[in-house]
């Protein structure tokens, strides 16, 4: 399948700010069956776009844009191709959990066992675990898509419920999130098992036939385990699916705090408000848009301020 992906991120700001600086992660991956084909960045004001990769392989874009501004514009587009990944079996044998153990001791998986910020073990998460019955019985895949269908029961989703920094438990103790608290949460009780996982930050083409809770027009977010004999293999409990080619990934990491779509800060004394715009359609032709031609921006000494705000977007 190939996509057409565009992604509007827009700050406004209700009195000028004298700098922003932004880091991206937008850049969908090449990695297993997916490749990205094209990738374009606009930003308005204009500035110099700066980019490198992290050693989890994200593509990672920086710019500053010094002069004041009452607004910041950001529009990622890119086509993607993304073949679907073979079926995984309905179960694994008998021996999986020792041959996981055997997979995790001959490796380096301890960033994706360990606690992270948004995976910290609590009291909540305990009694939750204990609600749901999740323990290390049958094989890892049975109980990981057993816990992929008992997260997405028990919670209902609820845009705007929870905030981009709102602990595990603020969506465990209401019983309602959004797809960031979910993939966290599953996240969380998986590695509790001794199951290596991580975030993944990305995109998912709605299905006509069988409606997403995820809305369209925002970002997504599921998570990947690491199986014996499989490797890594997408879970999204937000709609209880295994991920196929609808998921589009566009960065990995230990949770949300690694890998925000938009993070920045900005100098001067403002509120803003953010805007997000996502659009993913099929796309009949694999050939890459010409990119446009771009010039570059005009600098300015940025002003003096004491006032530093953050800025960054939650994922849907």
């Amino acid at each position: 399948m190939f996509y057409s992906i565009r992604h509007l991120t827009q700050f406004r700001y209700d009195s000028p700010v004298s700098e922003s600086l932004m880091e991206l992660r937008m850049h969908p991956r090449t990695e297993g069956p997916q490749r990205t084909l094209s990738f374009q960045l606009s930003i308005d004001p204009r500035a110099q776009v700066n980019s490198y990769r992290d050693y989890l392989g994200n593509t990672v874009h920086h710019f500053d844009v010094p002069g004041k501004h009452t607004q910041l514009r950001i529009i990622a587009e890119a086509l993607v191709e993304v073949q679907s990944p073979d079926d995984p079996p309905a179960r694994l044998g008998a021996d999986a959990w020792t041959k996981l153990d055997a997979l995790i001791a001959s490796g380096d998986y301890g960033e994706m066992l360990l606690p992270s910020l948004f995976t910290q073990p609590t009291p909540a998460l305990a009694q939750l675990a204990e609600d749901l019955h999740v323990e290390r019985s049958n094989d890892p895949l049975s109980y990981l898509r057993e816990l992929n269908s008992a997260i997405h029961d028990w919670f209902d989703y609820v845009p705007k419920s929870t905030r981009v920094d709102s602990p595990i438990d603020q969506a465990i103790e209401s019983r309602q999130g959004v797809c960031q608290d979910f993939a966290h949460i599953m996240i969380a009780l998986a590695r509790s098992a001794k199951i290596p996982c991580r975030y993944v930050s990305g995109y998912l083409f709605p299905d006509g036939q069988r409606p997403d809770r995820s809305p369209e027009g925002a970002t997504h977010a599921w998570l990947e385990a690491l199986l014996p004999g499989i490797g890594w293999i997408g879970f999204d409990p937000t709609n209880d699916l295994i991920a196929r080619d609808r998921h589009i990934r566009t960065a990995i990491g230990r949770d949300y705090a690694d890998v925000p779509p938009a993070k920045g800060v900005f100098k001067g004394k403002a509120a803003s408000d953010l805007t997000v715009s996502v659009r993913v359609a099929l796309s009949d032709s694999p050939l890459p848009p010409e990119p446009e031609s771009g010039t570059e921006p005009e600098w300015e000494e940025p002003a003096k301020s004491d006032a530093i705000e953050s800025q960054q977007q939650q994922q849907q």
